[in-house]
């Protein structure tokens, strides 16, 4: 793999009512969200995808449908960066869930089985090692705003933040392999020792 373009699926039923939702699938695309994809088309036509990775939910898997149309990409499903795993906040507002996440430390699960932003590090990352064995060229990857956040921080050296700064709809993120690495490398390790960093600070 020499490179991937990383993107946020375009706007689901469930963003627009500001839920929170973990559950395969997860609802689909709304109308604005396929005229994102389609946008999100236009975007990619300079770049030689030669494989297309999206997660289990149906709104990554629509938005790299919509976006790919008329171009003959195999697609691949890399569960590891499915999004986190709410627990019992999933299905209910999404603020809800981030008041939680706020007051609680990176090794703490959300309740009702979900996962910590630890565990979903760990996780991020064997899907980041997985796109690494690939021997493609170029990977589109079309994932959850956690991961890409988690992703693109980490590629620029920056441990994960109590509370996600938010990420786009269908914007294509460009990194090459040395980037993909160096997050996949500092997610693993954050995930054994987790330590929020301090935003403030930047």
């Amino acid at each position: 793999m020499a490179g991937i373009v990383l993107v946020r699926h375009a706007v689901a039923g469930s963003n627009r009512l500001g839920i929170a939702s973990s559950v395969v699938p997860g609802d689909g695309l709304t109308p604005e969200g396929v005229e994102q994809a389609r946008r999100l088309a236009e975007l990619l036509t300079g770049d030689e995808i030669e494989v297309a990775v999206s997660s289990a939910l149906a709104r990554t898997q629509q938005t790299l449908a919509i976006a790919l149309e008329g171009r003959r990409v195999p697609t691949v499903v890399v569960d590891e960066l499915n999004e986190i795993c709410f627990g019992t906040f999933d299905g209910g507002l999404l603020d809800t869930y981030r008041a939680w996440a706020a007051a609680h430390p990176p090794t703490e699960r959300a309740p009702g089985s979900g996962e910590s932003r630890a565990d979903a590090a760990a996780r991020f990352a064997l899907g980041l090692w997985r796109v690494l064995e690939r021997p493609e060229g170029t990977i589109l990857v079309v994932a959850h705003a956690l991961v890409l956040r988690y992703v693109l921080d980490a590629a620029e050296g920056l441990a994960p933040a109590p509370l996600m700064i938010p990420i786009e709809h269908a914007v294509p993120y460009r990194l090459d392999r040395g980037g993909v690495e160096r997050a996949a490398e500092l997610l693993e390790t954050w995930s054994r020792e987790p330590r929020f960093r301090d935003p403030s600070n930047e």
